[in-house]
């Protein structure tokens, strides 16, 4: 096969590494005792609600919404620090290579596999949680109908409605959405890093201090502006901190969403152009550093 036939962008070679990626990754037990957790917590959360009557549809949904960041994030990170240092280990990425697969195309499934992932993740968690929550609704509606029952239909109408308004809002899935991107992003910054990272240890190692730099970047700027003069030169390196290490704190966006702050659609939109730009801007970092990498 010729140079120029390598060279070509393949979405069937993409298709496929994806494919592959996903059915290794299903197959990590971690997978499944992550999965299982954030399940067993978001299911729990029906019966936790309970405890705190005047706010049942806050803690369901608090409650929720974590497990689910919590297992999104350590799942992208998890699942990609393997990617490379595992084919490296079972010398498949030679024969992948070997192939006319070009390396961008070899990182592009790899993450897709990841992002393909997280997102049946994010589905299937979803769906629970709904479940869960229309579960509870009905059974406040049940219970508010049948104590007002002697009040005008009036009052009960409007007793009902609040009830249904507390329990679902389309912040929910704006909340939820913004979980998943977030997750994405953890994702390709873990491709990055494990593309001139040694081991799956030391890349699972390097995001957990990036993880806690990207929650207290946010903290740590406003000081240092605070401390120091908002000269250009301290702008331009608060730019760099911020380009390298993603504010991770502008994608926690669920306390509003479960006291039921309505997020403003341009925030939304801003949150989301924000981690996409992340997420290609260490795509691409990622291939810059594994196209001149000595396999």
């Amino acid at each position: 096969m010729n140079s120029s036939s390598h060279r070509a962008f393949s979405l069937g070679r993409i298709a496929a590494i994806t494919v592959n990626t996903l059915t290794e990754l299903t197959r990590l037990k971690i997978f499944y005792v992550l999965l299982f957790f954030a399940l067993f917590l978001i299911g729990s959360s029906i019966f936790m609600a309970r405890l705190t009557f005047q706010q049942e549809f806050q803690v369901l949904k608090d409650i929720a919404l974590g497990s689910m960041n919590i297992f999104t994030s350590v799942l992208a990170v998890v699942a990609t620090a393997r990617l490379i240092p595992q084919d490296l280990e079972d010398r498949t990425i030679y024969t992948i290579l070997a192939k006319p697969v070009p390396r961008s195309e070899y990182l592009f499934g790899k993450l897709a596999g990841v992002l393909l992932l997280l997102a049946l993740s994010v589905i299937i968690m979803s769906a629970l949680f709904f479940v869960v929550l229309n579960i509870r609704e009905q059974t406040v509606l049940s219970d508010t109908a049948r104590q007002m029952g002697a009040a005008p239909a009036e009052q009960v109408a409007e007793a009902l409605d609040a009830v249904r308004a507390s329990a679902f809002n389309v912040n929910l899935l704006s909340g939820i959405a913004i979980i998943f991107i977030k997750a994405c992003l953890l994702a390709s910054l873990t491709l990055f890093v494990s593309t001139f990272a040694t081991t799956s240890i030391f890349t699972t190692i390097v995001m957990v201090f990036v993880y806690f730099i990207g929650h207290l970047e946010g903290i740590a700027r406003e000081y240092w502006l605070q401390a120091n003069s908002a000269g250009w030169m301290t702008k331009a390196f608060l730019g760099l901190v911020a380009l390298l290490f993603p504010d991770l704190q502008l994608f926690n966006l669920s306390d509003d969403i479960v006291v039921g702050t309505a997020i403003p659609l341009a925030l939304f939109v801003k949150t989301i152009a924000l981690g996409s730009f992340y997420i290609v801007f260490y795509l691409l970092l990622a291939w810059a550093v594994f196209y001149r990498k000595e396999l």
